[in-house]
């Protein structure tokens, strides 16, 4: 059985996550430096069975897409070239950074850990939100 990998794609850093064998509970993988996700989605790819890409659609609070959508949508190009046979699903990510924040803080991560690793920490957490929110779709 193959896994999906959740990415919640920003300019500088993206958020990674993955699903457990059953594709039921999306976890937190990592944070990447987006010029180094290239290589990362490829490794994984090579250790796991991965059966998808779900990737973060950005939108804005009124639905349209936001600005980074243009190299969201650019990415998918390139990650469809270089890896074809996997395919790339979207879903809407709109709150979950806010989400991840209050997980934080639910979670108890304290305010300093939150200030100081909090850029890379809530990418994986949304990553993860984006992922569970595929999974509850299909």
């Amino acid at each position: 059985m193959g896994k999906i990998i959740g990415i919640d794609f920003g300019i500088k850093r993206t958020g990674l996550a993955i699903t457990d064998d059953l594709k039921i509970i999306a976890g937190g993988l990592d944070t990447v430096l987006t010029n180094q996700l290239m290589d990362t989605l490829l490794r994984m790819v090579k250790q796991d069975q991965v059966e998808v890409f779900v990737i973060g659609q950005a939108r804005r609070m009124s639905g349209e897409l936001s600005d980074v959508e243009v190299n969201i949508v650019e990415f998918i190009k390139v990650l469809q070239k270089k890896i074809p046979s996997i395919p790339v699903a979207r879903q809407d990510e709109r709150f979950t950074s806010k989400l991840a924040l209050n997980a934080m803080i639910t979670g108890g991560v304290k305010k300093s850990d939150r200030r100081n690793k909090q850029k890379g920490l809530v990418d994986k957490v949304s990553a993860t939100l984006i992922l569970q929110a595929y999974l509850e779709n299909q």
